[in-house]
């Protein structure tokens, strides 16, 4: 089963997406967007950005827990994925991202 996104509408109003693997775990999530368009855009950009392996970079949360970022070629940030257990998670992760995020399948849960 392919990934997708699920576009979303936050309790204020606000508009963010998560890409979804196959198997439905959330691999990356959004930050927030002021409109619809703003939202579509950023999934357009994980379309187009996350089949470079450059565009990501592997972080450190402050509690030492590995995660990733995907950037845009802007070098502005596009989403972020969960918090990992290990280095070798967080590499999976990215691959993962890296094999669903062109999915054009996107479900609109905004109710709108």
């Amino acid at each position: 089963m392919a990934g997708s996104f699920e576009l979303k509408l936050a309790k204020n109003g606000e508009f963010f997406f998560n890409l979804l693997a196959g198997n439905g775990q959330v691999i990356l999530k959004s930050e927030m967007y002021s409109s619809r368009s703003a939202a579509e855009n950023g999934i357009a950009s994980v379309q187009k950005n996350s089949g470079d392996k450059g565009q990501y970079e592997c972080k450190t949360s402050t509690s030492g827990k590995p995660y990733f970022v995907l950037k845009a070629k802007n070098h502005q940030v596009i989403g972020q994925s969960q918090m990992y257990d290990s280095e070798s998670g967080c590499d999976n992760g990215i691959e993962s991202c890296m094999t669903n995020g062109s999915t054009t399948t996107v479900k609109d849960l905004t109710g709108g």
